[in-house]
């Protein structure tokens, strides 16, 4: 396991829905842990939550060998765990509830508040191993030892993996030898799919930045410097692996939204 990804976007002020605060981002490896809350000079936190319903310290995140742990330290009130990928399944973390075990691989934590919103940041957990599915890896008790796992373990149902296809489609459809789509032409190319209306940019950027550096472990270049250029060696990197290595197959080009489903969606917001 390589730990986990923690991520808290940026979120809006009570003045004009203006946004307040940069978002955080932190990578926390086994036995590391990370207390989230209002915090104060008193009682600092890793991951500020700035509302006056939450308490100073919240909870904490404890990262195991194999998942990841929600402590929730307030007395009254209890948080969830959401899966935003699944079928609304969710967990409920009670009040003083210790090391609460996490399954989900991407989980959105949800505290409430006095306002009629939520407070929440996400969290993107280790990543799950799967034996290999050939029957020869089953054997019997005295060859377990033997076992092999999957090296790219990728959900297929996952909204990542939706978006790793729509970043090889135009190579798949023979349409470009060079160029990969830009995180905005992704959000538009998804925007037809049920489960995309709300796609951001932002998300888009937080799920290729999980693919390359959680799921297939790869990274930029050190030589293309930051920014744009690096996140562009990403595209690409995650590109060339999944077509080398069949992840993503012309068979996949089904999970996504028709063109013409696309270009209506275009159509009618552009109007």
């Amino acid at each position: 396991m390589s730990g986990i990804v923690v991520y808290l976007p940026r979120r809006s002020d009570d003045i004009g829905g203006a946004p307040s605060g940069d978002p955080v981002t932190l990578r926390l490896g086994p036995g590391q842990t990370a207390r989230f809350g209002r915090g104060s000079a008193t009682t600092p936190v890793e991951l500020r939550l700035d509302d006056e319903a939450i308490s100073r310290l919240a909870g904490e995140i404890r990262v195991t060998d194999d998942h990841w742990q929600l402590s929730n330290h307030s007395t009254t009130q209890s948080y969830l765990v959401e899966n935003p990928e699944g079928a609304g399944e969710y967990l409920r973390v009670p009040p003083r509830r210790a090391g609460a075990p996490i399954p989900f691989e991407f989980s959105r934590v949800v505290l409430p508040t006095r306002r009629d919103t939520t407070v929440s940041f996400q969290v993107f957990a280790p990543d799950h191993v799967y034996l290999d599915p050939c029957p020869a890896s089953a054997g019997a008790a005295g060859q377990w030892g033997s076992r092999t796992v999957m090296a790219y373990s990728l959900d297929e149902t996952a909204l990542y993996f939706l978006i790793l296809v729509a970043l090889c489609e135009p190579r798949l459809r023979d349409e470009s030898p060079v160029a990969v789509p830009t995180t905005p032409q992704i959000v538009e190319r998804l925007k037809g799919h049920a489960a995309c209306g709300q796609l951001k940019a932002r998300a888009v950027s937080s799920h290729i930045d999980y693919l390359a550096e959680e799921k297939m472990r790869i990274s930029a270049p050190a030589d293309q410097g930051s920014g744009g250029a690096r996140r562009n060696g990403k595209r690409e990197a995650l590109v060339g692996i999944a077509l080398r290595f069949g992840l993503v197959r012309e068979e996949h080009l089904a999970l996504l939204p028709s063109r013409a489903t696309t270009r209506n969606h275009g159509r009618e917001t552009g109007s």
